[in-house]
């Protein structure tokens, strides 16, 4: 009761003061109808008071999201259900479940009775166009008596989480330079040149069975080989993410960072769909594994909070790949780059990894007059050949370029980008 007190609305105050008013009037006057009239308007906010105040903890509520985990500019739909656990009907609710301001405005919605143990759902849905994870909830129910004199609110400390995952581009399916990285005694293989079905060797040794002679290789050695017990022959890729700060530019999911960002994701996830082993580093401090028995979902959720790092330099970039480092296929996302950290990044192409770079020419988000725009291209042409020159497949992109267009260069090599690069090489030695 003392709790419904508090919750008068105006009305209710007003009916209160009504009340007391005629009260007074009645006993100046000494009109017993005007008392009467006095009696009838102070009762009804306490009848409202103590009808909203019984019935306010006997409510009962579930929410779920379908779905919890989409891409940007996705949506979700939400579905929020209301049950009465008392005897006695509700007056008018009003339903608000608060949001992230990404996630949109709150929507309120009015659900004008609920009888007695009866429930009651109802839907709306959130979109995202920024990534991230976000906490859906608390509901906030706003109950008043049928006359709307007395309104109290109740909040459902319960809460949902919706984690918005970047876009996944579709990739046409190419024939990539990767290697099959094995363990135990066996060594790393190209697939384009041996191929995936050619049997492993070694040299015979005292007590193996002569049933796992391996002849034709016997016959091409000159020495007595035999088939291996196990090929443990798995294809790993590595998707590295480039996180400094000062390495992109552009502001929101314009940003060549967002660029980056849905690039990883699309090409994580048609490595791992195709069967690679996959690995995920970023220079922010993830470093998650990716196998048979995981999917891409995890990947994808550590993507979603990946955030720029003003600390971050490649030289702890290349650490953290160098950490775990087994060949296989490396592709890198980069930002711009320096020859320094160009040269940095050309020592991953040891223990037979094949590296590709996606190097961003982060200049390309911003407008530049026609000098600085050419000094940037110039710099971006010089870290590129760094790379080029230590074995590295270098991919440039560039504002407004497509993930899917450029993939193929993965397979057909970066002849034309190390003829531009090598071309402004030779005019930058020109005007030294």
């Amino acid at each position: 009761m003392r709790d419904g007190l508090r919750g008068l609305t105006t009305r209710g105050r007003s009916f209160l003061a009504a009340a007391v008013a005629a009260a007074i009037s009645a006993g100046i006057l000494g009109e017993k109808d005007l008392l009467r009239v006095a009696v009838l308007l102070g009762v009804l906010p306490l009848l409202g008071a103590a009808y909203v105040g019984r019935s306010r903890y006997k409510l009962a509520c579930s929410r779920s999201l379908d779905p919890h985990r989409v891409p940007v500019g996705a949506s979700s739909r939400v579905v929020l259900r209301l049950q009465n656990m008392s005897r006695l009907p509700t007056g008018t609710l009003l339903l608000e479940d608060r949001l992230p301001y990404a996630l949109g405005s709150r929507p309120r919605v009015v659900l004008e009775r609920l009888g007695a143990h009866q429930a009651s759902s109802v839907a709306y849905t959130v979109r995202a166009d920024v990534r991230g994870r976000y906490e859906v909830g608390p509901l906030v129910v706003r109950m008043t008596d049928p006359f709307g004199l007395c309104e109290l609110t109740r909040a459902f400390p319960s809460t949902d989480g919706l984690t918005v995952i970047p876009q996944v581009v579709p990739l046409p399916s190419i024939r990539l330079p990767g290697e099959y990285a094995g363990s135990g005694e066996s060594r790393s293989r190209s697939v384009a040149v041996h191929g995936e079905d050619d049997a492993a060797t070694r040299e015979y040794r005292r007590g193996d069975d002569l049933r796992r002679v391996h002849w034709k290789s016997t016959a091409r050695t000159g020495e007595l080989m035999v088939r291996r017990e196990e090929q443990p022959w798995e294809a790993r890729a590595t998707v590295v993410l480039d996180t400094r700060a000062f390495a992109h530019r552009g502001d929101g999911p314009a940003a060549s960072f967002e660029w980056a960002v849905t690039a990883a994701a699309s090409i994580a996830v048609h490595l791992r769909q195709a069967g690679y082993k996959m690995r995920l580093v970023t220079g922010s401090g993830v470093d998650v594994d990716a196998g048979e028995g995981a999917g891409e979902g995890l990947l994808l959720d550590h993507l979603a909070d990946v955030r720029l790092d003003k600390h971050t330099e490649v030289t702890t970039l290349v650490q953290r790949v160098r950490q775990r480092s087994d060949g296989g296929l490396i592709i890198a996302l980069l930002g711009s780059l320096d020859t320094a950290e160009a040269e940095l990044l050309s020592g991953l192409r040891g223990n037979g990894a094949t590296c590709v770079g996606f190097l961003l020419d982060s200049s390309a988000w911003l407008s530049l007059p026609d000098r600085a725009r050419t000094e940037a291209a110039h710099a971006h042409d010089a870290s590129a050949l760094v790379l080029l020159q230590s074995g590295w497949r270098v991919v440039g992109v560039g504002h407004g370029d497509q993930l899917a267009a450029l993939w193929p260069q993965t397979a057909r090599g970066s002849q034309g980008f190390a003829l531009r690069a090598a071309m402004a090489e030779t005019v930058a030695g020109g005007v030294k």
